[in-house]
């Protein structure tokens, strides 16, 4: 896919690997329609891209207002042309076992992650149909081909995502919108740090989850985001994020089971 000129809608593109997806597109040439719930880091994200030249637009969106993602399409074209490419990057996290997790907070995690993707699709859709050249891309996560203990909202919600982007793919094969799900591994973002957590989760549990988590959060977002410009570049269906993202996924195709006999090893160091 020859992304010059070409128009990038990108959730979640205050910070993290929004933000890094959105320069790396501009630095090919890429014009961006840029959206989070995040108006701070909206703003700095849609500077950067103006520094590197392209055409962008800033539009503050909640995934899952859907009023708001209906009104998204027309807000997008004042300022360009048409959208040739959906990232569907916004999405939230949640810590805790299943019995610890409120239902509100489930839902409220469902709702970005999950249901945030098919709004968004849903709405865009028709724009890319128009396009000669089209992909949505849809983030889901490791979590969405293995299933750890206490992520079960998380891991629920990446695997709807990955199914619905496989389902989706299906569906449109022999149009010209394409669709590559992507499954990153431990990406240095803030996601783990602005993770809710269940009420019943002790101060100690907290601090120990958290440092696990940024002991495994270690890939430059600037990386994560080459490879995945790349693979969109080369229309992949799927793409991996990462050298533990390409372990992870081996372990699960040759222990589809009993993977976290292998993987659950060092979860308590």
């Amino acid at each position: 896919m020859k992304l010059e000129h070409r128009v990038a809608l990108i959730t979640g593109a205050g910070g993290g690997i929004g933000r890094a997806i959105a320069l790396c597109l501009a630095r090919r040439g890429c014009r961006l329609a840029l959206a989070d719930i995040d108006a701070a880091g909206l703003a700095e994200t849609h500077a950067q891209a103006l520094k590197l030249g392209v055409r962008a637009s800033k539009h503050p969106l909640d995934v899952a207002d859907r009023a708001a993602v209906a009104a998204l399409p027309a807000e997008v074209l004042r300022s360009h042309p048409g959208v040739d490419l959906l990232v569907n990057n916004a999405g939230v996290a949640l810590g805790g076992n299943f019995e610890q997790v409120s239902e509100t907070d489930f839902d409220w995690l469902m709702e970005i992650n999950f249901y945030g993707v098919v709004r968004m699709t849903r709405a865009i859709l028709p724009l890319l149909r128009i396009s000669d050249d089209a992909r949505i891309v849809n983030i889901s996560s490791v979590f969405g081909l293995i299933s750890p203990p206490g992520q079960s909202a998380y891991s629920a919600s990446k695997f709807a995502v990955r199914g619905f982007s496989n389902a989706l793919r299906h569906e449109l094969s022999g149009t010209r919108v394409g669709v590559s799900v992507v499954h990153p591994g431990g990406v240095a973002t803030a996601i783990a740090r602005n993770a809710r957590v269940s009420a019943d989760t002790s101060a100690e549990e907290k601090r120990r989850r958290l440092a696990l988590a940024e002991k495994l959060l270690r890939l430059p977002p600037e990386k994560a985001a080459q490879i995945i410009v790349r693979g969109i570049e080369k229309r992949r269906a799927r793409i991996l994020v990462g050298g533990d993202a390409v372990f992870i996924a081996l372990i699960e195709r040759l222990f589809p089971v009993n993977y976290w006999r292998v993987l659950g090893r060092g979860t308590h160091t």
